[in-house]
């Protein structure tokens, strides 16, 4: 390390600004000379400075396709791999967060401002956090609602969730459009080469992993919680009877069992890998098979469940749980290009026609061209044409590919109907 001397002059004159030609010199032309020295680094940084006040780039996105986002970390630190999607939803992060559909996924919020609200322990919408990462344009410095216990930022500390920002979240969007849904690596570890995070990106793959494991139940339980008022839509449906719902947690949220207890259901939630006989034992009024993450094509055990249900009791699949039903039906199902994550999915129900606006959050469809005689096309997606909902009469079969509890997004499927409290199964959509 080296002393090196910096000189500079610094020359002020009151004259140049009163007149439009260059002044000749006078005396009352004044200079200033300073002189500093300070140590330097070897790269020519000056050392023995205060620490920057503001945050630097301390984090790298590095894409399957070689691009290498710097950014900003906040929340957790380390090395994460796992699949980018966008998100339009406006609001409902913490929701978003909470959503085990997301495991295995950074998701980037196309909404630039995000943390204003802070979180809260209300709208969780799971036991814990299962995405792989969190990445946004700006992180709010201050939090602004009368809910709000922590920051976000110390919300993903806790719950070892990495996130990111600062970062071109429009110019990565654009480019997921483009080329569709990218696997990626983030990382704060300086470590790590760029090379090697490629490396780590292109080796990894979301296709054919079975997430549902990692985030279903360990055992069957009651659904206690009341729903609150704040939350509860239905008028009347506390003075029904009771009917009896078994829940296949396949990445269950809780506002979609909040909705079928404010409707008079008595749920008890099971695992993923819970046999259909012993769901049938229970005698149920019907069976919901619930959203989760990931390739249907890779729970072929879920598949073989929904089969040996079908028939024998009214059943209900939302996401996750449309798509196995899809598939126990003899149809198949796809990977989207880019899938739909958001609030704002306009869905028309075939059936009369009426145009809602949805919360969505999936990677794959089914094909309706696969589906055999009989099954209906009841809602389709209005940006791409994709299936968006199915039913089967004969067999009391009805799902929905998008989520119609809609925590986050709007309520416009809340039509004041529930499919296991509707005797008539014609009126259900």
């Amino acid at each position: 390390m080296g002393i090196y001397a910096m000189d500079f002059a610094l020359k002020f004159n009151h004259s140049i600004f009163s007149t439009p030609y260059p002044p000749k010199p006078s005396p009352k032309c004044r200079f200033l000379t300073a002189r500093c020295s300070l140590p330097l680094s070897s790269d020519g940084a000056a050392t023995g400075l205060a620490e920057r006040p503001w945050k630097v780039a301390d984090a790298r996105l590095v894409l399957e396709d070689g691009s290498i986002w710097r950014a900003k970390s906040f929340g957790a630190s380390g090395t994460r791999v796992g699949e980018v999607v966008f998100n339009t939803s406006l609001t409902g992060y913490q929701e978003i967060l909470t959503d085990p559909s997301y495991a295995g996924q950074f998701v980037l919020m196309t909404n630039p401002h995000i943390g204003n609200t802070g979180v809260n322990f209300d709208d969780d919408e799971s036991r814990q956090c299962f995405l792989a990462g969190l990445v946004i344009r700006s992180l709010s410095i201050t939090t602004s609602n009368w809910r709000c216990v922590e920051t976000l930022g110390d919300y993903l500390a806790e719950r070892n969730v990495m996130g990111i920002y600062d970062v071109d979240t429009r110019a990565i969007t654009r480019r997921l459009r483009q080329d569709g849904s990218l696997i990626g690596v983030l990382s704060t570890e300086q470590s790590r080469s760029d090379d090697e995070l490629l490396e780590m990106s292109r080796s990894w793959d979301i296709v054919g992993i079975d997430l549902i494991s990692g985030v279903t139940c360990n055992a069957p339980y009651e659904w206690v919680d009341e729903t609150k008022s704040e939350w509860d839509f239905n008028s009347d449906g506390r003075d029904r009877d009771t009917y009896r719902v078994i829940a296949y947690d396949f990445g269950i949220k809780h506002n979609i069992l909040r909705r079928l207890a404010s409707y008079g259901c008595k749920i008890t939630v099971v695992p993923s890998t819970w046999p259909a006989a012993e769901t049938l034992k229970l005698k149920p009024d019907g069976v919901l098979f619930s959203n989760g993450p990931g390739d249907p094509s890779a729970v072929p055990y879920a598949v073989e469940t929904v089969k040996e249900i079908l028939g024998k009791v009214p059943v209900f699949g939302i996401c996750m749980g449309h798509q196995l039903l899809g598939q126990a039906l003899g149809g198949k199902t796809f990977k989207m290009k880019f899938g739909h994550h958001g609030g704002n999915h306009p869905v028309r129900n075939l059936r009369n026609g009426r145009v809602e606006i949805s919360a969505q959050n999936h990677n794959y469809a089914v094909d309706p061209a696969s589906l055999p005689e009989g099954v209906e096309v009841t809602h389709v997606n209005l940006n791409d044409g994709s299936c968006a909902g199915l039913a089967y009469p004969a067999l009391s079969i009805m799902s929905l590919q998008y989520h119609p509890e809609a925590s986050p997004g709007p309520h416009d499927s809340d039509c004041g109907k529930n499919f296991f409290t509707t005797p008539n199964f014609d009126n259900l959509i």
